[in-house]
């Protein structure tokens, strides 16, 4: 069984018992969150489409943890201009393991 679910404006393909890092939720380590815009289930043959979301559907998960992510660094440049930009960037996210999947 697996759902697909939309959070921090991107969709993950989640199931039971996985591990994955989503945009950063206001929440504290090893608290409940219920993720309700349930997009798509599947369980076995049976699959269920919301239109756009699935009706009563939840997915239930547990905060592990808060981190960032690895640093991107940013490089604008000017040919001929004597113009150069460094930037760099580190997203902040929030690990979380699925628990449930519930119609």
């Amino acid at each position: 069984m697996y759902a697909v679910v939309k959070t921090g404006g991107k969709q993950y393909k989640v199931s039971v018992g996985e591990k994955l890092k989503v945009e950063q939720i206001p929440a504290d380590v090893d608290s409940q969150i219920v993720l309700e815009e349930v997009l798509m289930i599947a369980d076995g043959e049976q699959v269920s489409v919301g239109a756009p979301l699935v009706a009563g559907a939840t997915v239930q998960a547990t905060v592990v943890a808060h981190g960032r992510g690895d640093k991107i660094r940013i490089f604008k440049m000017r040919r001929r201009k004597h113009y150069q930009k460094h930037q760099g960037h580190r997203q902040n996210y929030t690990e979380i393991r699925i628990d449930a999947i519930s119609k």
